[in-house]
């Protein structure tokens, strides 16, 4: 167990807003410098940057599509550059669209599959040199309780955040032994705009009785990045939605 993580390098994918800033800031607190990705909203995450550095960590926002291999590259080497390697990895981007059955296209399984999941293994495989030269490193994935339950987004988005567990086991047994632990978080109904912009999501669907906080969930992803024992696991903040 760490006590802080001064001198870690996180990066946060999807980070300008959300689930993913809240995480970026609780990672500061704790004493992470943290890299801020995001695709289009600049000025979101040059906020979520000026934020962490009130809490006097070093900050970098990064631009670009994690679902584009050539991105992330680029990604990565603007971090290791202006940070140092990347020793905390948080895969929050991700994308949701409320659809029908019967409307689903081809072209939104392929922009669901390769945002949601594809982005993991991309960013994943493009920070793992350095991780394993150092035998240290931390990956967190966000799945979503849609894995575990079906959810209320559709069978494309359900699909997507069950293949992140599958991915999160697979790199938590195969890197095990090498000081890295690959671990997800399934968050249900958390009160950001994607889920207030989704009018199948209600707190009654919640035995709590209320949507979850963004900072319940960065709390989990702070303690997965201080422990190194819990690995392969899926912490499951849902307000009591499934229950394993």
């Amino acid at each position: 167990m760490l006590d802080d993580l001064t001198d870690k390098v996180a990066l946060v994918t999807g980070a300008g807003r959300g689930i993913g800033k809240a995480i970026a800031l609780a990672l500061a607190e704790a004493g992470a410098d943290v890299a801020v990705n995001y695709r289009s909203r600049h000025s979101e995450a040059g906020e979520t940057c000026a934020a962490i550095r009130k809490f006097g960590r070093r900050s970098v926002a990064t631009q670009a599509d994690v679902s584009v291999a050539a991105d992330v590259g680029r990604m990565v080497t603007t971090v290791e550059a202006e940070l140092g390697p990347v020793a905390i990895l948080v895969n929050n981007a991700g994308i949701t669209r409320p659809q029908p059955v019967s409307e689903i296209t081809e072209q939104d399984w392929d922009e669901m599959i390769a945002v949601n999941l594809k982005s993991m293994f991309l960013v994943t495989q493009a920070v793992l040199p350095k991780m394993r030269s150092a035998r240290w490193g931390r990956i967190v994935n966000l799945s979503s309780v849609a894995a575990q339950t079906g959810g209320v987004v559709g069978p494309h988005y359900a699909a997507s955040k069950a293949g992140a567990l599958g991915l999160t086991h697979s790199y938590a047994s195969l890197l095990a032994t090498g000081g890295i632990t690959v671990n997800a978080i399934a968050p249900a109904l958390i009160e950001t705009e994607m889920v207030t912009g989704n009018p199948n999501a209600r707190p009654g669907l919640i035995p709590v009785g209320r949507f979850g906080t963004v900072d319940e969930v960065a709390a989990a992803a702070v303690l997965l990045a201080r422990n190194g024992y819990i690995t392969g696991q899926t912490i499951n903040v849902n307000g009591g939605w499934f229950m394993n």
